[in-house]
């Protein structure tokens, strides 16, 4: 037979005169936060009570109901009221929608305040975007809906530019797929397509700061020079269908190349790809992005690494290198300036002498295995990896110090070889005894003054007085 579920019974509600109702000291809340009391007076002006007191009966000594009700929960409602009534602007005597506890409840007062204040969920942003926008969309002006939720117009206008964003994001946004500062700077752009074209190219990048994704979303055009463009190369570029811009009447430096949203999916592409080939190197993770922040090492440790040696092919063309360097130099010593091809010759010439003293790190295949790497894009359009880094929790434990071989705490010391560290060495024989050393080692008092030897004694008589009689020497 099946067992019946319990029913639960709902407290009463009633309407209960504002001057038969006291604030409990059993209100949990003590430090103002949110509206203030004025804020809230005026918005229960504006539209009424929305939420009911929690009360309940005072009881006198003897237990019996004293016709006055105690609010434990609510307590700033209670005061928004009594300054409506302070102000004349609500009779003492008007009635007020409570829920009533029952008097004697296994709940505590105490319970029932700090429930209504823990439990409860602030409102999602884009629920306030949506509620905004059906306002404006029913007549009310930003200022009037700025008004009504005591937020200044700027913070109604920032929600109400969300609807410039794809719903495609907002629901991203909604199921906390991306930030609220991500989801705002999207809404610099009105065209969505570029918009999903960015999150599509930023979701995959460890860096999706909010000035990446605008400084995406804003460029129409850029520049042949840029890291990006150099990276991935104007012929590939121009493969996938991209298009350049040229100035044909003045210097251009290649031209502007059109279609952004091209380029960066290229460079992303290229840059996974050397990710892999990094990847198989043996390292536990890469991280890809087209640029870090700055710190973003701040919280690994490192590995240490050793520098590969230079093959016999790399030496002898570093050689080279460094004498063809030194025969430019001493050629046109006497000169003002080189000619512009012959410095651009030495700018190669050191550059490719800075590649080979430059040499790379060869980590253990142990290590790398914890470790990780970061791929992203150099400010001269190169690739740019930084190789070594490991998490905390990946740091291998430190061996605990357990003291001497046998598992003892205590310091070993070394064996006793037959000398008193305490003897001193006076010089000569004095204080020679035989074939030993006389000890006049006096004990150390911890209080009190010390008495001079004799031998100082004497020392000081004789300088104070002269030659020492036989009465007075030692």
């Amino acid at each position: 037979m099946a067992t019946a579920i319990p029913k639960i019974s709902l407290s009463s509600s009633r309407d209960i005169p504002f001057n038969r109702l006291v604030l409990s000291q059993s209100n949990v809340r003590r430090v103002k936060s949110g509206l203030s009391i004025e804020e809230l007076a005026r918005d229960i002006e504006r539209r009424g009570l929305l939420q009911s007191l929690n009360v309940r009966p005072v009881l006198n000594d003897e237990g019996t109901e004293t016709g006055t009700y105690e609010v434990p929960a609510g307590g700033r409602r209670f005061r928004a009221l009594e300054l409506l009534v302070k102000q004349k602007k609500l009779v003492k005597t008007a009635c007020v929608p409570c829920v009533v506890r029952e008097a004697g409840s296994a709940i505590l007062a105490e319970d029932d305040s700090l429930a209504e204040n823990v439990q409860r969920l602030a409102l999602h942003p884009l629920d306030q975007f949506r509620a905004f926008r059906d306002m404006l969309e029913k007549g009310m002006s930003e200022e009037e809906i700025a008004a009504a939720f005591f937020v200044a117009p700027t913070v109604v206008r920032q929600r109400l530019r969300l609807m410039t964003v794809s719903d495609k994001l907002l629901d991203i946004y909604e199921q906390d797929g991306m930030k609220l500062e991500q989801l705002m700077a999207f809404s610099i752009s009105d065209d969505h397509a570029r918009q999903e074209q960015v999150w599509d190219i930023v979701s995959q990048s460890h860096n999706r700061e909010p000035y990446v994704i605008r400084r995406m979303l804003t460029e129409k055009t850029v520049r042949a020079s840029d890291a990006r463009a150099r990276f991935v190369g104007l012929d590939t570029y121009l493969a996938s269908g991209g298009h350049i811009m040229r100035d044909l009447f003045e210097v251009d430096d290649g031209g502007w190349l059109q279609d952004p949203a091209i380029l960066d999916r290229l460079v992303m592409e290229k840059l996974h790809t050397a990710a892999d080939d990094i990847r198989a190197e043996g390292w536990k993770w890469i991280e890809t992005a087209l640029s870090f922040p700055w710190g973003h090492t701040r919280q690994f440790a490192e590995i240490d690494g050793t520098e590969v040696p230079m093959t016999d092919e790399e030496t002898a063309r570093l050689e080279a290198l460094r004498a063809e360097q030194e025969a430019i130099e001493a050629e046109y010593a006497q000169a003002d300036e080189y000619p512009d091809e012959v410095d651009a010759r030495l700018g190669e010439i050191e550059q490719a002498i800075l590649a080979l003293e430059e040499r790379p790190l060869a980590f253990d295949p142990a290590d790398m295995a914890r470790a990780g790497a970061f791929v992203s894009l150099d400010s001269d359009g190169t690739l740019q990896v930084e190789r070594g880094f490991v998490l905390p929790e990946d740091m291998p434990a430190e061996p605990e110090e357990t003291g001497n071989a046998d598992g003892s705490d205590e310091y070993e010391h070394p064996p006793y070889d037959g000398r008193d560290e305490r003897i001193a060495d006076y010089g000569g024989d004095e204080g020679r005894v035989g074939n030993s050393i006389a000890l006049d080692v006096e004990p150390e008092e911890e209080d009190g003054i010390r008495p001079l030897p004799d031998r100082l004694l004497t020392e000081l008589t004789v300088k104070r007085h002269g030659k020492v009689t036989p009465s007075e020497g030692g």
